[in-house]
């Protein structure tokens, strides 16, 4: 998100991926494709803006070949604390889902 790089995107995420949580009034579900779509719609990127990069790992736990992590991170303005559900596919691990909760505006 921080480079608007939808390659970086699909990397991370598994092609049945869904980004789900609530912004202001109104909840909100995409694919990875959709979210691929809005994080690489910002230009510039926050990167190339010079906005410091935030990402704050809170917890993870493991269990076989699934895992759940909380996260912390700063994007467009607004402070995110997300629960990713993560899945191991051969040797790597993707992010599965994101609910995502925003804690703050600025």
């Amino acid at each position: 998100m921080h480079e608007s790089s939808r390659a970086k995107v699909d990397l991370a995420f598994h092609p049945s991926a869904k980004i789900v949580g609530v912004n202001p009034g109104a909840f909100a579900e995409m694919s990875r494709e959709d979210f691929g779509d809005l994080v690489a719609s910002v230009h510039p990127s926050p990167k190339e803006q010079g906005v410091p990069e935030r990402l704050e790992i809170l917890s993870i736990e493991i269990a076989g070949m699934t895992a759940v992590a909380r996260v912390r991170d700063d994007y467009r303005g607004r402070t995110f604390l997300d629960s990713l559900s993560l899945i191991k596919t051969g040797d790597r691990w993707v992010i599965y889902n994101k609910l995502y909760h925003i804690e703050n505006e600025h």
